[in-house]
């Protein structure tokens, strides 16, 4: 006679259960699986998440630092290029755009420090050699750009940031050549990168050499690219270094115009020239400064919020300075510019030496 199946065991048989565990079902496991995918992609967008954030607060708290005055413009650059190069930007775009008004906005307050009748002597004196100098530098910078076998345009682009003023030269002649983005990414990585050295190269071989104030800020604005870059190297130097540089490299960008409308002739483009309004402001701003002294403090102010934002405005340009650019100016253009920078830097500096050249 059988036994009766105990009550638990005739559930599990109604339940079609035995003592054995049963197989996972097909079903299961896809669920399974599905939830171990969604875990590993939130997981995922956590970290992203995670790292844009720090990415954007380390980016603000590297922009208020540079604007707090605590450190030198050399040293947002630095600051700036260690952004650039080892994070990801979080505002590409928007911290391009605003480099290049808050340059301009700069400059306008550096005017309400300078004196009028030292700009119109120094812009007066310097005539006829930043004419010279901007002549031969384009020439030669074509020449080396078709003997390495740079792109046209690019070659173009390189030349005229390195005769003139830098990015600003390059965004006044890109559209009238007609440049390509990849064409402008080249040559501006070349200016930048080459801005960068300056920066700090220059204050250190004008102590070495013992240049005055007037000779180093003479040689910065016609050696150094960028208007900014200038600033920052003489800021440094000395007040007078700085009010000659500055004002040298103003006259110099005023510039733009005529090689811009030469190169429109020589390319027959039809493209609206830029002009260098800020320049006139600048003017304004010294005129203001040097015929209202009674004004002083308010414009003392206004000198001092210029020379922090081109503080900010080099952290700025540091941070837009990362590997991809690198990787983008390739070796030849790089090799074009350099060469170019060092002919134009040491032939100025030789000419400035032997007083050939001076205010």
């Amino acid at each position: 006679m059988e036994r009766p199946l105990p009550r638990s065991a005739k559930k599990n048989a109604a339940l079609g259960m035995t003592g054995v565990p049963s197989q996972p079902s097909q079903a299961r496991i896809n669920r399974q699986l599905s939830f171990t995918g969604r875990d590993k992609h939130t997981e995922r967008c956590c970290v992203f998440r995670l790292g844009v954030s720090l990415n954007k607060l380390t980016f603000f708290a590297g922009a208020i630092l540079a604007a707090s005055g605590f450190i030198s413009p050399p040293l947002a650059l630095a600051a700036g290029l260690i952004f650039g190069l080892t994070l990801v930007h979080p505002y590409q775009e928007e911290s391009r755009n605003l480099t290049r008004w808050l340059l301009q906005a700069s400059v306008v307050g550096l005017g309400f420090g300078m004196n009028l009748h030292q700009i119109v002597q120094a812009g007066r004196s310097g005539f006829l050699y930043t004419a010279v100098s901007i002549s031969a530098a384009m020439a030669l910078g074509l020449a080396l750009g078709y003997a390495i076998r740079v792109g046209g345009k690019a070659s173009l682009l390189i030349s005229a940031g390195t005769a003139i003023c830098g990015g600003s030269a390059i965004a006044a002649v890109a559209p009238i050549a007609d440049a390509n983005d990849e064409e402008m990414a080249v040559s501006l990585g070349t200016v930048f990168v080459l801005n960068s050295i300056a920066l700090f190269l220059f204050p250190l071989l004008g102590h070495t050499l013992r240049m005055s104030q007037e000779q180093f800020g003479l040689w910065s604005a016609l050696a150094i690219h960028d208007t900014s870059s200038v600033v920052g190297a003489t800021a440094r130097y000395g007040a007078i270094a700085l009010a000659v540089a500055t004002t040298v490299k103003l006259a110099r960008a005023l510039w733009i115009v005529p090689l811009s409308l030469v190169v429109a002739i020589v390319l027959k483009s039809k493209v609206r020239i830029q002009w260098p309004w800020f320049i006139l402001f600048f003017c304004v701003a010294s005129f203001l400064n040097t015929f209202l002294p009674r004004f002083s403090t308010e414009f003392a102010v206004l000198n001092h919020l210029g020379k922090i934002g081109l503080t900010v405005t080099l952290f700025l340009i540091g941070t837009g300075l990362s590997r991809e650019t690198l990787r983008s100016v390739g070796i030849r253009p790089l090799l074009q510019g350099l060469i170019l920078w060092l002919i134009v830097g040491s032939a100025t500096l030789a000419l400035i030496r032997l007083n050939w050249i001076h205010l």
